[in-house]
């Protein structure tokens, strides 16, 4: 494969590839404003590097991904679009996004974990209008605001305090490098939410109807973000500059709408090999772990032929197992991996 083209190279190091990215096609050219910052804290800041790519990383011999995968996470760099990564639990779909995130540093992964009861407002802001009725009420009588001191005496806080952005209407912030959002489980939603992000995946804005009400009066509005801190809103609408780097994962449990599969770069991971898994096992628990659980790695693989079991039950038995000795060992590993589609 020609790699001069490569942003993501999956070599683990952070470097500045996104400087090289082009310019977007004619039609995912988004004209957003003012830019706010290059992007929001570093992944290191919560410890997140270390645990979602291995506290040993650098010492591993990296594995780098398949050339099918850099692929797709380049071509949806290039082509400014959702990369939708469909795989069985515990392939690897969610570390992408911390991959990518760290690799081009590209700051906090902004994560929008969905569930059956999920609305698209959730992931774009939300509004706490009793908290502001609330305190509309308590200032009419004089008393002091349940948000915090307001303007003067007996005067509520602008409305700017009663909202807050989600993980995708932060990641839609006008800034000159793209964000990292992972939208993970797509497929547990409502059947109504692929539908329903079509247009914000599409034009790259939303509006917040609070905001345009009293846009007349006030033009600016100060709000919180997804990272806890604090932007203006013009006019009550966000639009986007650099178009984020969306992953959204699913199982593979349900289909989405040709709409939405035409809107995203497809990518489908298979069950890691042996190389892959010893890697990853070297990079979260050590070399020497690695060595002492080759036969766990093996045995996992074999039952990985007729068998739903995750990657992170391999983790989790290697880890129990290095203080446990024959014949409890075994009956560890056994205890900790179980089929995940075993009848109920």
């Amino acid at each position: 494969m020609n790699e001069e083209w490569l942003i993501y190279r999956g070599v683990g190091e952070p470097h500045d590839g996104i400087e090289a990215l082009p310019d977007p096609p004619p039609w995912r050219d988004f004209d957003g404003g003012p830019v706010g910052e290059p992007g929001g804290p570093a992944d290191t800041a919560d410890g997140n590097v270390a645990r979602r790519l291995g506290a040993h990383r650098q010492a591993a011999e990296l594995h780098r991904p398949e050339p099918e995968e850099l692929e797709a996470i380049n071509a949806a760099l290039y082509l400014r679009r959702p990369l939708l990564v469909t795989g069985y639990p515990g392939t690897g779909k969610s570390t992408l996004a911390h991959a990518v995130a760290h690799e081009l540093k590209l700051g906090r992964v902004l994560r929008w974990p969905v569930v059956s009861r999920t609305v698209l407002q959730e992931g774009l802001y939300r509004y706490d209008a009793i908290a502001r009725l609330q305190d509309v009420q308590i200032a009419a009588s004089g008393g002091p605001s349940a948000a915090g001191p307001g303007p003067g005496p007996g005067t509520p806080p602008g409305i700017g305090k009663y909202i807050r952005l989600g993980p995708l209407g932060t990641a839609l912030l006008p800034t000159e490098r793209p964000r990292v959002l992972l939208i993970d489980e797509l497929d547990k939603s409502d059947i109504d939410l692929p539908n329903d992000l079509l247009n914000v995946l599409e034009e790259g804005e939303f509006a917040l109807p609070e905001l345009e009400r009293v846009a007349d009066t006030e033009p600016e509005v100060q709000v919180l973000t997804d990272d806890g801190a604090k932007v203006t809103v013009r006019g009550g609408r966000v639009r986007c500059r650099a178009f984020p780097f969306i992953i959204l994962t699913s199982n593979g449990e349900r289909d989405f709408p040709a709409a939405l599969l035409r809107r995203c770069i497809q990518l489908k991971l298979g069950q890691p090999g042996e190389k892959r898994l010893a890697t990853m096992v070297r990079a979260h628990l050590g070399e020497e772990a690695a060595q002492l659980g080759a036969d766990l790695i093996r045995e996992f693989l074999s039952r990985s032929q007729s068998e739903l079991v995750a990657a992170d039950q391999l983790l989790n038995a290697i880890y129990l197992t290095h203080y446990a000795a024959p014949p409890t060992r075994e009956d560890l590993a056994d205890l900790l991996i179980q089929r995940l589609d075993r009848p109920r």
